[in-house]
């Protein structure tokens, strides 16, 4: 026989089989009664899901060359509130059981669906009986089972879920879903995309084990979420019965926290920050609340460890604790600004907190290093607590500007603005960095300790500071006084009274110790007690400061410590009055007139008008002028500096 004859003889044996399939077919379609076929897949949707269809359009049956049934405007469940309602569903046949007249269906799709998901009180959802019905079929000794279809299609469809209880409502639309029905194996699979508040997500999830998941019982769960906002991925296991409870490991990343939180629904977050963010925990969900151990998160560049736990039952609470080695908290505060531009004016910008209203925390952090701004921190502990839009944050420990903070921050939000209350102790810091960062002042060096205890309210930092009330205190020793050189001054004023300031606001005024004590009301700052103590200067101040101002209006003493054994002290009362900034300090004239010997009786006479011959005698000494005397055989001589006894020189006739 020839390899030709034999692949004719095959090829007629194909040709008969197909000959015979074709007429199979077609002598099926002729006896199977389309209405019976319409009735069969109608209880397999019932069995599948439950609930009972209601055919509201035309059914279509075709059983040649395909196997199909369509049904035109489908409602599922009860006609007022319907679970499911559908353009078309499409239930595709298999072929050999058609062929000796049994109907199976193969897979279901529904065209432009719309999904009902109603969440009532205590969790009850109305496909509970499509869950009863998937869970009684499903057992080994059900009389019925589940119409074994492998594939469910959802196409352009919307799926909308009403919480009663929370009254909220999310709407998933253009939802392109397939999904994996267990007609064979234990394990249930769904894959595919949707939109939701507008942006595109695609999502998988995989039960291992359907019927276990439909008892309730515990079964292993895969879940991956990926958006533009944010991706997320689950490993573990669910179960929920007798509660719900969730363990295995969650991670998710985001470019932007801060975009992710405002698409998933929660109220902007106030200040800076909040960038690329991503996290890796093992999690162990009870109930309403989600624990979260072996935490390692990335935020903004900063990586810490710990635990947190977040509740939802309620308001949402989060709490936990981290510690990292170094934790960069500029972004956070870059949009904070207590000053303006220029660096002399407070901040008149509305502060808007809004962001604090919309979640409690509890948490404690910790890092071995600290960077704000331009200050960097050493060890640095700090609680922080918020609660119905209160911020309270606590200080336990923290080393800078070379010392040691600790004290307490308290910040309410209401309508008109803000509440402020502030305890702080600086211990042991550099004067001139910690007050110059904090409170723009820069003419203070040395060591110290700074307390105050202060409250406000108002809409703005500039606001804040005209309702101020408190105390405040300052201790510091070896040190000076920046841009002022008081010493010069005053020896400058001891030899010539008269002689004008000449150029001191240069250098620095040394001290050994400077104490401070401020009270505060209503933004007005009154000095009671300000001692400055050198080898060479002692200064005294009082009088008052605006804060919101910003400007001085002081009086006091200087005091020239004369190294001469037995000499007295040369005293000077000033004024300091302009921008803390940039302060004006002046001599008190009229003591520097009552110095000067010439100049005395000048002053005497604007006091006591009929001494015009000590004023005109005055003059002519301060001009040199003075006419020489009739009798004198010789000019007199010159004026002469008085001396600084303040007696006037004598003068030669």
């Amino acid at each position: 026989m020839t390899a030709s004859s034999g692949f004719r003889r095959l090829g007629f044996v194909l040709l008969a089989v197909i000959a015979v399939a074709t007429g199979v077919l077609t002598t099926a379609g002729y006896l199977i009664s389309p209405d019976a076929v319409r009735t069969e897949v109608l209880d397999g949707i019932r069995s599948a899901t439950g609930l009972d269809p209601i055919l509201r359009g035309k059914a279509t049956v075709s059983l040649f060359p395909k196997g199909s049934v369509s049904f035109a405007d489908v409602v599922l469940g009860d006609a007022d509130r319907p679970a499911l309602t559908a353009e078309r569903l499409t239930a595709r046949l298999r072929f050999f059981p058609l062929l000796v007249g049994r109907v199976e269906i193969a897979d279901v799709s529904l065209e432009r669906p719309t999904i009902a998901v109603d969440i009532e009180a205590e969790g009850k959802s109305n496909w509970a009986a499509l869950i009863d019905a998937l869970a009684r079929g499903m057992k080994p000794n059900a009389t019925r089972a589940v119409a074994a279809f492998s594939e469910m299609r959802i196409d352009n469809g919307t799926i909308i879920f009403r919480n009663h209880v929370n009254k909220t409502i999310e709407t998933l639309s253009d939802v392109d879903f397939s999904l994996a029905w267990p007609s064979i194996s234990k394990s249930f699979g769904a894959t595919g995309r949707f939109i939701w508040r507008n942006e595109s997500v695609d999502a998988s999830l995989t039960l291992a084990d359907f019927p276990a998941a439909l008892a309730g019982n515990r079964t292993g769960v895969k879940l991956r979420v990926a958006g533009a906002p944010m991706k997320a991925a689950f490993e573990g296991s669910i179960s929920v019965r007798p509660t719900l409870k969730i363990e295995g490991t969650v991670a998710a990343d985001a470019a932007s926290l801060r975009s992710a939180l405002v698409w998933t629904g929660q109220n902007p977050l106030p200040g800076g920050g909040f960038g690329r963010f991503a996290i890796k925990a093992q999690t162990n969900v009870v109930g309403g609340t989600i624990g979260l151990s072996g935490v390692n998160v990335e935020l903004d560049g900063n990586s810490a460890e710990g635990v947190l736990t977040f509740a939802t039952d309620g308001r949402q609470t989060l709490q936990g604790t981290l510690a990292s080695d170094t934790l960069d908290l500029t972004p956070y505060v870059s949009t904070v600004r207590l000053l303006t531009t220029n660096q002399r004016e407070w901040n008149s910008t509305r502060i808007t907190p809004e962001g604090l209203s919309g979640i409690d925390f509890d948490l404690r952090l910790s890092a071995a290093n600290v960077i704000l701004s331009n200050a960097k921190l050493g060890r640095t502990a700090i609680g922080a607590n918020l609660r119905g839009g209160h911020l309270a944050v606590t200080i336990g420990e923290a080393q800078a500007y070379g010392g040691v903070i600790k004290g307490s921050l308290a910040l309410a939000n209401f309508e008109a603005g803000i509440d402020l209350k502030s305890q702080m102790q600086f211990i042991d810091v550099d004067l001139e960095k910690c007050l110059g960062q904090l409170f723009g002042l820069h003419r203070l060096a040395g060591k110290g300790n700074i307390t105050f205890n202060v409250e406000g309210t108002g809409e703005s930092v500039l606001g804040v500071t005209r309702t101020l009330n408190g105390t405040a205190g300052l201790v510091g020793q070896n040190g000076a006084l920046t841009g002022l050189n008081v010493e010069q001054l005053l020896r400058r004023l001891e030899r010539r009274p008269l002689s004008g300031g000449g150029e001191f606001r240069t250098g620095s005024t040394p001290y050994d110790k400077i104490t401070v004590g401020l009270k505060i009301a209503q933004g007005t700052v009154s000095v009671d007690d300000v001692k400055i103590e050198g080898s060479a200067v002692r200064l005294a101040l009082a009088g008052t400061a605006s804060i919101p101002e910003r400007e001085l209006d002081l009086k006091g003493t200087a005091t020239l410590v004369s190294a001469r054994q037995g000499a007295s002290a040369f005293e000077l009362p000033f004024i300091v009055q302009g921008s803390w900034d940039d302060p004006i300090m002046l001599p008190d004239p009229e003591a520097l007139i009552r110095r000067s010997g010439a100049a005395a009786p000048l002053l005497n006479a604007v006091r006591e008008r009929s001494a015009r011959d000590a004023v005109r005698s005055a003059i002519e000494r301060l001009t040199g002028n003075a006419p020489a005397a009739p009798a004198a055989p010789a000019a007199a001589a010159p004026a002469a500096e008085p001396p600084a006894n303040g007696a006037a020189p004598a003068v030669q006739q």
